[in-house]
């Protein structure tokens, strides 16, 4: 549990001060105001590293609620593209850079809280097994800096997850393979209007191994073919 609510805070902060870096004001005061939300993101960094996690936090909550008020009264909206939240869901199996070059993408659009799918509907959707258990994949993504949470996604309804994170933005991946218009119409029966929908245009193919399968491919070609084969 102290992991966990240590990175949470960790990210808190990072995301703090991701927002802080956006933000710029000309009055005099709002920018006083500025200077002590930035004081108290770094104070909290500060006690985060002596291992100080309830002061760190109640430092970066307040720097938040600063931040807000900077914004609301320069004419802001504090629920800008900074603060909005991104939902992506994926398998993310044998962990790659195409992956990190797509939760780095989705974080340019806000917070980031990612869907592990389930080993059972991974193998569906995939129709091979998958590699590295639900748990260890929940992990791998959890320590990637663009995620700012992620959980194992619903047994039976992608929708709850959805539902559960209730985001401004859903991003998806150019080969995930989604009607824009079912999900809308769906999530609009359950309540969620105000949804973008927004898709990554195509997958970056500036790495060898960009996906899972051209890694299994590798692996197989390296690892497993007989010597005498190989050798030919």
């Amino acid at each position: 549990m102290a992991d966990e609510i240590r990175d949470r805070v960790t990210k808190y902060i990072r995301g703090m001060k991701e927002r802080l870096s956006k933000v710029h004001v000309s009055d005099e005061k709002l920018h006083k105001i500025l200077d002590l939300s930035r004081q108290y993101t770094e104070d909290a960094e500060y006690y985060l590293s002596k291992g100080d996690e309830i002061t760190a936090l109640v430092d970066v909550v307040y720097a938040e609620g600063l931040l807000d008020s900077v914004m609301i009264l320069s004419g802001k909206d504090p629920e800008s593209d900074v603060s909005k939240k991104v939902f992506v869901g994926g398998t993310f199996d044998l962990l790659h850079p195409g992956h990190v070059e797509f939760l780095k993408e989705a974080a340019k659009y806000g917070r980031v809280y990612v869907s592990i799918s389930r080993d059972k509907n991974a193998e569906r959707v995939k129709r091979r097994p998958i590699v590295m258990h639900e748990d260890e994949r929940l992990e791998l993504v959890k320590a990637i800096r663009y995620v700012y949470e992620a959980f194992l996604g619903h047994e039976n309804d992608f929708l709850d997850s959805v539902m559960r994170v209730r985001p401004d933005i859903i991003f998806l991946g150019p080969d995930q393979k989604v009607d824009e218009n079912f999900l809308k119409e769906e999530l609009k029966r359950r309540g969620l209007n105000e949804v973008q929908i927004i898709r990554m245009n195509e997958r970056v193919n500036a790495w060898n191994h960009s996906s899972s399968t051209r890694i299994i491919s590798d692996v197989l070609e390296k690892f497993c073919k007989p010597k005498s084969e190989s050798q030919t």
